[in-house]
């Protein structure tokens, strides 16, 4: 056999070596994530659409809020959104510690951060009701109706994160977070980020443009 010969043979590639059967590639990116992710962004379009409107409205008034209408209390909504910002915190303990095996700083940290949601909307609620019983209702004029249906929907997406929060807290508590609900955890933390930051875009716009 020549030296051409011997040189094309060579510059043929090996066979690939097969992988054993039964044993498929891991995902790039998990279903689970895939799904959050399209959750994110529908949700995201839908405050889009509520922003949008808030600010034609608000661009479009001589006066905001009108002179008739109560003020929205900065000071207290300010440090509300402390609270809410807080909850970040624990809910990062709860994702680094459910990679840990048997640790239980996972259920404790999950009922810290709903905890944190609960008093956020508790307090939203009282502030609703004082600026009721003070005459800025739905039926307010596009102040109040914007005010409502903005923050009202942020709210309702609060209290739907609270709740997975308290179902994976409950889960975790009882020794009934295996490997496999780890992915719902990580939506649920992932799905707790978005109405944070949510939160930081809606206060100053809301509260102090």
């Amino acid at each position: 056999m020549d030296a051409g010969t011997l040189a094309m043979l060579r510059s043929v590639p090996r066979r690939r070596r097969r992988e054993p059967p039964g044993r498929a590639a891991a995902p790039v990116v998990s279903n689970g994530r895939i799904a959050i992710i399209i959750v994110i962004a529908a949700e995201s379009m839908l405050f889009a659409g509520l922003i949008g409107t808030y600010l034609v409205f608000r661009l479009a008034a001589t006066a905001w809020p009108p002179p008739d209408q109560p003020r929205l209390p900065l000071v207290l909504t300010a440090l509300n959104t402390a609270v809410l910002l807080a909850s970040v915190v624990p809910m990062r303990r709860a994702l680094a510690s459910v990679r840990r095996p048997f640790d239980r700083g996972v259920a404790r940290a999950l009922t810290r951060t709903a905890v944190l949601g609960v008093v956020f909307l508790l307090v939203q609620g009282a502030e609703w009701m004082r600026l009721v019983r003070h005459g800025l209702t739905l039926a307010s004029g596009a102040y109040g109706a914007t005010f409502y249906v903005l923050i009202g929907c942020h709210g309702l997406h609060v209290l739907i994160a609270v709740v997975w929060l308290v179902v994976m807290a409950l889960l975790a508590r009882g020794g009934r977070l295996p490997v496999a609900r780890h992915a719902a955890l990580e939506m649920c933390g992932i799905y707790w980020y978005f109405v944070c930051a949510l939160w930081v875009v809606l206060f100053p716009l809301v509260y102090l443009y």
